[in-house]
């Protein structure tokens, strides 16, 4: 039958659209128990809650926003980002996409505390046990050598704009945070940003910003970003 109403036409098209848009726009639900049954694996390195360890050889990836984890591990898998140790666990058959959305989304929604919260060891309900999973789970950086007010200075002309004021991250942005972030780790990272081994900013590749810093002003900035979660 041909329908020759204009008016049925537009209808017809404007319905096509949405739902071709809505279509297009469905994602595979997040499954945050798979995301939880992966970091049992990601834990032997990383910490069951994501705090990292070692005192930085493994990162901390707890509250990193799910996108930036994500991006990660597809350059993991593309072998476009170099990490010996991560060889093993990323490729096609076991990280494929899906599992890579679980993992990055259960991981960005833990949340580390930097201070114990007050407790009476004497109150008739005090629970010693839980007060140490509580002490488990405490994520505090130790105080980074360098000037704390000209490392805050410095950060807060360059750095702020998109790692947040105080070095939380921007979570609509996929921006990691620094702040929470062990020293070393951090100290590593810089040195394959300046060498070009890790890009700074994926819209300018070839930028190499923090190569116009010195060391003594990386140091202070370090220093800063330590005392963050004081």
């Amino acid at each position: 039958m041909t329908v020759n109403n204009p008016k049925l036409h537009f209808i017809f098209a404007l319905a096509l659209f949405f739902s071709s848009a809505a279509s297009a726009d469905q994602s595979p639900a997040i499954d945050l128990q798979n995301g939880e049954d992966i970091n049992e694996l990601c834990a032997g390195c990383h910490g069951l809650e994501g705090q990292g360890g070692k005192q930085g050889e493994y990162p901390r990836l707890a509250g990193m926003p799910a996108e930036f984890i994500a991006r990660q591990l597809r350059l993991f898998r593309a072998r476009e980002r170099p990490n010996l140790a991560m060889l093993q666990y990323v490729d096609h058959r076991q990280m494929p996409d899906p599992d890579i959305a679980d993992i990055s989304a259960f991981l960005s929604r833990i949340k580390l505390p930097t201070k114990l919260p007050p407790a009476d060891p004497e109150a008739p309900d005090f629970n010693a046990f839980e007060r140490l999973r509580q002490a488990e789970r405490l994520m505090q950086i130790p105080r980074a050598p360098g000037d704390v007010e000209a490392g805050k200075a410095i950060y807060a002309k360059e750095c702020a704009s998109c790692h947040g004021g105080e070095g939380w991250g921007d979570n609509e942005q996929a921006v990691p945070q620094l702040a929470g972030q062990y020293t070393n780790y951090l100290w590593r990272q810089i040195d394959k940003y300046i060498r070009g081994v890790r890009i700074h900013d994926p819209e300018d590749p070839e930028y190499r910003l923090l190569a116009e810093f010195s060391q003594e002003e990386l140091r202070d900035v370090l220093a800063y970003l330590s005392t963050a979660d004081d």
